[in-house]
């Protein structure tokens, strides 16, 4: 009769020529190292509902998985620094620090980072200022639970992702005369509702300076008035809330 120890040996031997060398636990790990790895998620986002629907759509997704969350920008380079996600998930308005901040700083000090922008605004401007940070993809939010985890795999994968929404106005305003710094100072006061006396203090100019800054701004966005003009600002993203 063989002893336990012989036993123990011959399993562990292989039974066929070309077959593992090593059972049990190491033969387990080497079958597991074979496995795709899961893509590894950061979720930022200040709307703790909004985070709580990325988690539950890829909960049940064998590939993916969250593995930190964060609800401001200071807080996604925290837990970008502590986890070193494969995919960085990035609202765009945020309190303490924005999402595009955040997203130039990680780019930063990763520059292999992989930040997908999720928002729900199809702005050009805002658009092209994230994709010249680095954003691999910008995708809308409306679209995230038939988009999400394609643009994640696709993201991943080394490829990048525009929502067509988002690809329709890049091309719409792609020639556009762009505004200047100054004008665009000039209409994010004119949508806080100054009048040109007012912003003319603000900026330390003459109300004729003014004058010539909101013609300027009328004429490249093709906006009627004033407030008409605000309206393009906000819904290209040249100026935020």
């Amino acid at each position: 009769m063989l002893s336990a120890r012989r036993l123990t040996v011959r399993l562990a031997r292989p039974a066929v020529p070309g077959a593992p060398k090593v059972l049990g636990n190491a033969y387990a790990a080497e079958i597991m190292s074979n496995e795709p790895a899961s893509i590894r998620i950061m979720s930022v986002d200040d709307h703790p509902l909004l985070r709580a629907g990325i988690a539950a759509l890829v909960e049940n997704v064998p590939d993916m998985r969250v593995i930190a969350e964060a609800a401001n920008g200071r807080e996604a380079l925290t837990q970008f620094r502590a986890h070193r996600p494969d995919i960085t998930l990035m609202d765009l308005e945020m309190p303490e620090m924005n999402g595009l901040d955040a997203l130039i700083e990680i780019r930063r000090e990763a520059p292999e980072a992989r930040v997908i922008v999720l928002t729900t605004y199809s702005g050009d401007v805002q658009a092209l200022r994230a994709l010249r940070a680095g954003a691999c993809a910008y995708l809308l939010k409306d679209t995230i639970h038939k988009d999400l985890r394609d643009t994640i795999r696709a993201v991943h994968a080394g490829r990048k992702s525009i929502s067509p929404e988002v690809s329709f106005q890049l091309a719409e305003h792609a020639t556009d005369d762009a505004l200047t710094a100054v004008e665009v100072r000039v209409l994010g006061l004119i949508a806080e509702g100054n009048a040109n006396k007012e912003i003319a203090a603000r900026l330390s100019v003459t109300e004729d300076t003014v004058k010539g800054h909101v013609r300027n701004i009328m004429s490249k966005l093709g906006a009627k008035d004033r407030t008409h003009a605000a309206t393009i600002g906000l819904k290209r993203g040249i100026i935020g809330l």
